[in-house]
């Protein structure tokens, strides 16, 4: 179900913020995008259990009811109201290391409660060896 802008709850610079870099860079990556009907960059947190969260982001074309959002220049940012409980605090950065590039989410684990180790084997990393 599509939303009006107007009645979309605001993501605030406290629930996710980005960096320089990194809003440099989803500015760019989606002025690269061929599709036309594109609205937003959604973050969002899948899985669970040892591994802990996952988060990610992906292009979309649609809104909800239940999503946040935040405009930035060239682009709009959403996170749907359960993945906002997890991503609360987050920062999102651009690292470029020799070993490639990529988007990297500061603090999501220390949000979620996290203590740095599997509740079932114990290996440190929330891993089970």
């Amino acid at each position: 179900m599509a939303v009006a802008a107007s009645e979309m709850m605001t993501l605030s610079e406290s629930d996710v913020s980005l960096t320089p870099a990194a809003r440099a860079k989803m500015a760019e990556l989606f002025t690269q995008v061929e599709e036309d009907d594109l609205q937003a960059i959604r973050v969002f947190v899948s899985g669970g259990g040892c591994g802990g969260m996952g988060y990610g982001m992906t292009f979309t074309d649609k809104q909800t009811e239940y999503d946040y959002m935040r405009r930035e220049e060239g682009f709009n940012v959403y996170v749907d109201a359960v993945a906002l409980n997890y991503l609360r605090g987050v920062e999102i950065d651009y690292v470029e290391r020799p070993t490639g590039a990529s988007f990297v989410f500061n603090n999501a684990f220390a949000m979620t409660g996290g203590s740095g180790t599997c509740g079932a084997c114990g290996a440190a990393g929330g891993g089970c060896a």
